[in-house]
């Protein structure tokens, strides 16, 4: 009798067993800012064994992942992808924006103070995002068990993709040459951290952001977080957010692969042969099936229009400054009262400056009206000029209309959007300049990689049409937990269907 006892026992606990959820030990993001989708192939004879290339063959890789929204950014691309909404649901309109009447940083946060260093960089948090993230809803799931970290060199980039309730966030203090953090967070930086600051090696002062060491110093701290965490160690799904700010801050200042510096080409395979590294760690720490990897990025990027017109490409800029004075001109000689009615751009957006119109008791729809009918007379310069507020209605391409809509936020995003030509930047660019841009809504600024790879994901690849906003939810369902409050993206069934 004893032993039908046991053996029912016996039987009822490995039920229990086999009905838990099934779910990897670490979740691991990985944002590469400012990288184009064809730096994947560009590159790939040049990169080594076990880094990008592995990823590119085990993953299971969107071919045509794009951006749906403006403006095209990092604040609000890292904002995006771990949302799964655009800035018109989750609220970072753009890197900076209006907020009940004042001009702010996404990540502001006068309440809060720096934690490791003296400097001002750690007034920071994610209050100023209107959604949840994936790490948010993975610490729900497991009853807060789960450890979600963010790790970048830019602060926006840690903090915006970690999410509210994430254990912590850590950027770089050039003031300090280390990393800091929030009192959002904590009030003192662990061991571990002030350990690692005092073995970067990077001068007090110097950036990170514009050397390839930037990416080595990223990811050692991240393999320093997550072996002292003990990510994916802890009985649960823990969470680790990566993002490589350096290749954002070289390409703007020496451009694209397309340009005539070695530049762009010596970060990413720097990003090669660390990534290698840290795959190692994630294979030592958890096993190779033990974490559910992607890698994506927050936006594309464009050849400089130098380099475009040296190969006989369209190309070139629009100072649109310059053009906003000529508005501003003409609309006092329209209205009789002389100053600034659009006094600031924001990627493409334009602020009407309301107080200026109440002063001068001054129509603001008369007035949005008159200087949408004057941008448009310089169609050779802006194809389409669009009333944001009625986007849904304005006779543009679907593409375009989309995006602007999906970017909308009332009352933090500008009135007026202008659409330049593709591969034109918005202000003056020097004869010796080479930098790339982005923030626009051409493909070379909105198509970006994402491949997943490790637990669960089988090699192969789709050309099915997915959007950034896809990721999240994507990632939510893999792990069989709700997706982040303001998601408006859809799970990748190509990708969930392989588990």
């Amino acid at each position: 009798m004893k032993k039908i006892i046991l053996s029912v026992l016996m039987c009822c606990v490995a039920m229990i067993a086999a009905a838990q959820v099934e779910r990897p030990k670490l979740v691991v993001g990985i944002v590469i800012d400012q990288m184009r989708w064809d730096y994947l192939y560009y590159y790939y004879d040049k990169y080594g064994e076990g880094g990008m290339k592995r990823l590119i063959n085990e993953g299971f890789s969107c071919e045509n992942q794009m951006i749906n929204y403006l403006p095209t950014v990092t604040g609000v691309g890292h904002a995006s992808l771990y949302t799964g909404a655009g800035p018109a649901t989750h609220g970072i309109a753009c890197n900076t924006f209006y907020k009940d009447g004042k001009f702010v940083y996404c990540c502001d946060d006068e309440n809060e103070q720096t934690v490791g260093s003296k400097s001002k960089v750690g007034a920071m948090s994610p209050r100023n995002m209107m959604s949840t993230t994936i790490g948010d809803m993975l610490r729900q799931a497991t009853n807060f068990k789960a450890k979600v970290y963010g790790v970048a060199l830019k602060d926006r980039a840690a903090i915006l993709p970690a999410g509210h309730s994430a254990n912590g966030a850590y950027w770089y203090d050039k003031s300090i040459a280390g990393f800091v953090t929030s009192t959002y967070y904590m009030d003192k930086l662990p061991d571990y951290i002030t350990k690692f600051n005092k073995q970067i090696g990077i001068k007090p002062g110097i950036d990170p952001k514009s050397i390839p060491a930037g990416v080595t110093t990223t990811f050692n701290l991240a393999e320093t977080i997550m072996k002292a965490e003990n990510l994916g160690n802890n009985g649960t799904t823990d969470m680790l957010c990566v993002s490589i700010s350096s290749t954002d801050a070289i390409s703007h200042t020496t451009g694209t692969w397309l340009s005539p510096g070695k530049e762009n080409e010596e970060v990413f395979l720097t990003l090669d042969r660390d990534i290698k590294k840290f795959f190692e760690a994630l294979d030592n720490q958890v096993g190779k099936d033990g974490y559910l990897l992607f890698l994506t990025a927050d936006h594309g990027g464009t050849h400089n229009p130098n380099t475009m017109k040296a190969h006989k490409l369209p190309g070139g800029y629009v100072d649109v400054n310059a053009e906003i004075a000529t508005v501003n001109d003409a609309m006092g000689k329209l209205f009789g009262v002389e100053g600034k009615y659009i006094h600031r751009v924001l990627d493409y957006s334009l602020y009407i400056n309301r107080d200026f119109l109440a002063q001068n008791n001054l129509c603001y729809d008369k007035v949005k009206a008159a200087i949408i009918n004057e941008f448009k007379k310089k169609s050779e310069i802006f194809p389409f000029v669009i009333d944001n507020e009625n986007a849904a209605i304005a006779p543009v391409p679907q593409w375009i209309r989309e995006r602007v809509i999906n970017g909308y936020y009332r009352g933090r995003t500008g009135d007026i959007t202008l659409i330049v030509r593709p591969d034109h930047f918005s202000f003056k660019v020097k004869d010796d300049y080479f930098g790339a841009q982005h923030g626009a809504w051409t493909h070379a600024d909105t198509h970006i990689p994402l491949v997943f790879m490790g637990w669960h994901i089988k090699p192969g690849k789709t050309n099915k049409l997915t959007y950034m906003v896809d990721t999240a939810p994507t990632v939510c369902s893999m792990l069989h937990i709700e997706a982040p409050s303001a998601t408006t993206g859809n799970p990748i069934v190509e990708v969930v269907d392989q588990k």
